[in-house]
């Protein structure tokens, strides 16, 4: 910005300013907040105004209509910008809430952040969440606001024993802690699954050194952590505990699972500084954000091998974690040898005249019921009461199970599993439901896994598969995540969400890589109906990810 010396340092106002007023001056100034007569001091900050693109002319006639309006009690050309010198914050620790209590108005100054704030009248004072604290210290800091700080919490809490990685990582796993050390540690690491994203918080650990809360989906992966844990590095069993259902351990490395750290976020809040969260894209949802914003660790790593939701709420990870900071595509890991080699396939199946003509019929209720309304809109309104969109939902959903249980995908299934048992193939048959699931397991003379089945019975049924060299094992939706089974190398794929998550999810279980192994992918959709329709929303995202020239290739076959 060229002649700032015409442009006033300093600018004091009188009177009330609305929020977009407020923002339009920040825009090119900084606070330097409000007296108890309630004028309000601003510096300008040449920096901000370019960055923000504000000309010297805006800023002029922003001051001329501040002057118009009575409320611009003073102009100063030539004090220079001491900003924030008188403006200062008390933190406090009061039943285990942080208190903020600044001399100033806050929210102006802490952008974003004033988000996560809520101010109590009672108490004159902003509430800030755990995982917010030392972000909003370090922003009032950067701001010249003198913080009296009276927590006494710790930024870092050390191990008090040395811990050791016994491992050697690949390349892209040191290029992805390498980036997360640059970041501040802090930030998401998305790699596909069998990548090896558990050894690469296990280094984190070790270079850190500090307590550590490890967060996981399933109580399956909580136990592989452990075991990893154990094994990659040279801590001792002692120094390692589950925090889970009857088994309620503290320790200096702790595992616990979503369901179960959200419950009791307050025990664990002030205990670890280091935070890792596997399969991060569960984080935005409603109940299971309360462990980001809960737990002051100001060290976080995220693993997913799928970031992006279909939601769009996968933004909401990146003021939670830290952004991604590394990532990388099934494909990528093929393309470098740390991944199997795969083929997908889409097989095509029919309605039955019976299921035809009954889904036809519900498509025109359908269609009459909600004129063209998106299904987002129909979903929302149906939330919030509607009866008529109430009823169009339930229709929707009666239309998807007409085609997701179609009769010939059960055909189709037989035929693809006898043609792959010839081969001595290792089998994995995904659907969404239980019901389908038990009559594909009976058809097919498989184990089956739901989430019903018991832990011990279903912990028998994987051991078993394992340790087999050949078989089927049909499972339901929780055989998307934290199942590890190296030499598996064929996925039908009946019944699912038609989400880019879950595919990869289920890709990624066939993945592991093995000499001379190519995994193939198998998936069944009913013509003429939705079916199709979300597998087109997710091709295109699917052969930039997930497909090359010579491994990749996605082929039609009829049933």
């Amino acid at each position: 910005m060229d002649g700032t010396s015409e442009i006033p340092k300093k600018i004091i106002i009188k009177g009330w300013l609305s929020e977009a007023e407020f923002k339009d001056i920040m825009k090119f100034s900084d606070y330097g907040g409000t007296t108890t007569s309630g004028t309000k001091t601003f510096f300008l900050n040449v920096e901000k105004a370019k960055r923000n693109g504000i000309s010297e002319a805006e800023i002029a006639k922003k001051i001329e209509e501040l002057k118009i309006s009575g409320r611009l009690l003073k102009v100063d050309e030539s004090e220079t910008n001491d900003k924030n010198s008188g403006m200062r914050a008390l933190v406090l620790l009061e039943e285990d809430r942080i208190l903020l209590k600044p001399n100033f108005f806050l929210k102006g100054i802490v952008g974003d952040l004033s988000s996560y704030l809520s101010y109590e009248k009672r108490l004159n004072a902003y509430v800030v969440p755990p995982g917010k604290y030392f972000e909003v210290l370090e922003k009032l800091t950067s701001l010249g606001v003198k913080v009296e700080d009276k927590t006494s919490i710790m930024r870092s809490i050390p191990l008090n024993f040395k811990v050791e990685l016994k491992a050697e990582l690949r390349d892209y796993q040191r290029e992805a802690l390498a980036k997360w050390l640059e970041n501040g540690n802090k930030g998401i690491i998305a790699l596909p699954t069998g990548s090896g994203k558990t050894l690469i918080g296990i280094a984190a650990l070790a270079r850190v050194q500090e307590r550590t809360l490890i967060i996981t989906y399933t109580k399956e992966q909580l136990t592989q952590w452990i075991e990893m844990i154990l094994n990659f590095t040279d801590i001792s069993k002692n120094m390692v505990a589950p925090f889970y259902s009857e088994e309620k351990k503290l320790a200096p490395i702790t595992v616990s699972t979503y369901q179960t750290a959200f419950r009791y976020i307050d025990q664990l809040s002030l205990r670890y500084s280091f935070l890792i969260v596997d399969e991060v894209h569960h984080l935005p949802a409603d109940k299971f954000r309360t462990i980001a914003l809960g737990m002051y660790s100001p060290k976080r790593m995220g693993l997913s091998a799928t970031v992006i939701r279909e939601d769009g709420r996968h933004v909401d990870l990146f003021p939670l974690m830290g952004g991604i900071v590394y990532y990388k595509t099934p494909q990528e890991m093929v393309d470098k040898g740390y991944l199997a080699p795969y083929e997908t396939f889409i097989v095509k199946v029919k309605l039955t005249e019976e299921e035809r003509a009954k889904y036809d019929r519900l498509k025109e209720a359908y269609k009459r019921l909600t004129n063209g309304i998106p299904f987002k809109e129909v979903l929302a309104r149906a939330q919030k009461g509607n009866f008529l969109m109430a009823r169009a939902l339930k229709i929707h959903n009666e239309m998807l199970q007409i085609y997701q249980k179609a009769k010939e995908k059960e055909k189709a299934v037989v035929n693809i599993v006898a043609k792959e048992l010839e081969s001595g193939s290792k089998i994995l048959v995904f659907t969404q439901y239980v019901d389908q699931a038990e009559e594909i397991g009976k058809l097919l003379g498989a184990s089956v896994i739901t989430g019903s089945t018991d832990p011990k019975q279903r912990k028998k049924t994987l051991e078993e598969f394992r340790n087999a060299k050949e078989g089927i094992l049909v499972l339901t939706t929780v055989g998307d995540e934290g199942l590890d089974i190296p030499d598996v190398n064929v996925g039908i794929i009946v019944a699912g969400t038609g989400s880019r998550r879950q595919f990869v999810q289920r890709l990624g279980r066939l993945l592991r890589p093995k000499p001379g192994k190519v995994a193939k992918l198998y998936e069944v959709v009913t013509v003429g109906t939705a079916e199709e329709g979300q597998l087109r929303k997710r091709k295109k995202l699917s052969l930039d990810m997930f497909t090359s020239s010579t491994t990749g290739n996605k082929k039609d076959e009829a049933s």
